[in-house]
Parts: structure tokens; sequence; C-alpha cells
């Protein structure tokens, strides 16, 4: 009995080469159409209550994360619109992941794949941050030339340059640094091991790939490693593309207001 109601429990192993989860769900299916007689009922306990807990957990932890990101780099650039660009490319970041996980038909972690997801977030958002910094110095510039306020905006002609010479100037800097995490996670991913104490002692390394660690750590590394290549991609197309349909919305919208054909000419 538990909590003064009788309690029958019906335990199962899983053969190897199984998803657990999956043949968790296909008996849930299974059951939902099987009519329960009055007064019984059932529930999937056990590593499956558990994974519901830590699912749970790590998803308000990711939603915290994400609050905390946003609210860093609202203040940074003292502007909502730019952070927006910044967030949506690591909402879209985490779907490189699901079709990482999908074409190489690995599973879904929920510990080890939500913690990397995690990091992932915090990862992708310093390329963004770099790019848009930049091309925003690029327009600062150009409007100190053309002798034009803070507040005032350029042509599309002239955002298109900045934005195209900051993707020229900052493509380096964005491929580096998504290279080298990719590559500083590859050993942790398939798990490459070097036995120091016997290659100082004997100068035999034993090196081999696999094991115990690969379990572990390999679903947080893959996933860091599919949704950074992804985001890598986001990050030199679509993140100066919508940097650049938000300031032509913002000169159409002053077009506009001010009621004329052109808004360089009046101003």
């Amino acid at each position: 009995r538990k909590d003064l109601k009788r309690v029958i429990t019906i335990y199962s192993n899983v053969l190897e080469g199984f998803n657990p989860t999956e043949i968790v769900q296909k008996i849930d299916g299974s059951m939902s159409n099987y009519e329960m007689p009055t007064g019984i009922s059932y529930d999937f306990t056990g590593e499956q209550e558990e994974q519901a807990k830590n699912m749970e957990f790590l998803s308000m932890a990711l939603v915290i994360a994400l609050a905390l990101i946003l609210l860093i780099i609202v203040a940074q650039f003292n502007s909502i619109s730019k952070p927006i660009i910044i967030f949506v490319a690591i909402i879209l970041s985490f779907i490189g992941v699901l079709f990482g996980l999908v074409i190489f038909n690995q599973d879904f972690v929920v510990i080890m794949t939500m913690m990397g997801i995690i990091s992932l977030a915090g990862i992708v958002v310093n390329n963004a941050i770099v790019l848009i910094d930049y091309t925003q110095l690029l327009i600062d510039r150009k409007k100190q030339e053309v002798g034009i306020g803070e507040d005032e905006l350029l042509t599309r002609e002239d955002y298109r340059e900045a934005i195209v010479a900051a993707g020229k100037n900052r493509l380096r800097p964005v491929l580096l640094t998504a290279i080298t995490t990719i590559l500083g996670l590859i050993p942790l991913a398939v798990g490459f091991n070097i036995n120091f104490f016997t290659l100082f002692t004997e100068f035999d390394p034993q090196i081999y790939i696999g094991g115990d660690n690969t379990i572990f750590w390999g679903p947080m590394s893959w996933t860091i490693i599919y949704g950074l290549t992804f985001a890598t991609f986001l990050t030199l197309v679509i993140v100066p593309t919508m940097f650049y349909l938000l300031n032509r919305a913002k000169i159409r919208f002053a077009e506009d207001k001010e009621g004329v054909g052109d808004y360089r000419k009046a101003i």
C-alpha cells in the first residue's frame, strides 16, 4: 500500500538495442485505448518518473538562462530590437540540435542533452553579439561621416554596405570561434582516451576511442556541436538579414510618418 491505497507494481527490463522511452510511449499509447475499471488508475514510475522531473527542472533552468541572457544584452545594447535578433538566433540554433540528433539517429538523453542546450545558448550569443556590435559601430561611423544625429536614419544602401562590410570583417573571428569549439569537443564526444600515467612511465599512451565516459559526456558534446554548427550559419546569414530588414522597416515607418518618398530628403 502507498498512502493507504493498494498498489501493484509491475517491473520489466528492456532488451538491448531498444529505447526504453519509446517502449514506454508505445505502452502508454496502447493503454490510452483501454478502459480501466472504476477506481483503478496507472502511472509510469521509476526511471520515467525521474526523467520527467529532471526534464521539468532543466526546462525551467533553460527558460531562466534565456531570460537572463535577454536582460543582459538589452542592457548592453540599450535597445530591444537587436537583442530580439540575437534571441531569435539562439532559439533557431536549437533546431540544429534536433536536426543533428535525427540525421545521425542519436537518442535525446534528458539530462546531458538539456545541459548541452543550456550551454549552447551561452555560446551562440557570443558570435551574434560580436557581429551586431561591429555592424552598429560601422553604422555610427557612417552617420558621423554624413553628418546626421544618432537618432536619425541612413539610407537603405548605407545600411546594406555597413552590414556587408561587418560580415566580411567578422567572418574569420566567427568561424574561428565555432571551429575551435567544435574541434575541442570532438575528443569528448567520441571518447578519445589517453593513459597519461603509462605515457610518462612506459611511453605507452594506450590510446583508445570510446569507454564509459562517452555514454555520459557524449550526448552533451554532440548537442553543442550540432547546435553550434547550425548557429554559425545563422550568425553569418540570418542575423545580418534580420538586422537589414529591421532597419528597412524603420526607414519605411519614417517615410510613412513624414509622408515623403525618401526619408533622407525629409531630414
